[in-house]
């Protein structure tokens, strides 16, 4: 059973720095991806930053060199460390993992919480 628990989020000033991470358990061989996803309440959920086992990378459009994915598949955890947070990087973050089988699966972490204040 795939499992995934997001950490490290809060409150932090314009410009500020957070690590978010993520703890996947149950992963099969099968992963294509896993990553991280933001909501704004009132707005659909936006691709943030994914990464493939193989360790290639893909940004949303905004996030512009400040964040970075990564994974330590050791401890079974994905980072995002995001610099220079912004106001309208306020948001909730969903660690994510699609998994091939018949169709692509998809699973969702209960998110984590980032405000960035002026």
């Amino acid at each position: 059973q795939v499992r995934l628990v997001e950490s490290g989020g809060g409150l932090v000033q314009v410009g500020g720095s957070l690590r978010l991470s993520c703890a996947a358990s149950g992963l099969p061989p099968r992963t294509v991806a896993t990553g991280w996803f933001r909501q704004i309440p009132g707005k659909e959920r936006d691709l943030v930053a994914v990464i493939s086992p193989g360790g290639r990378t893909r940004y949303g459009d905004f996030v512009s060199g400040r964040f970075t994915i990564s994974r330590d598949n050791a401890q079974n955890t994905i980072y995002l460390q995001m610099n220079n947070l912004a106001p309208e990087d306020t948001a909730v973050y969903f660690c994510y993992a699609s998994v091939a089988g018949g169709s692509l699966d998809e699973y969702w972490g209960p998110g984590t919480q980032v405000t960035v204040s002026s």
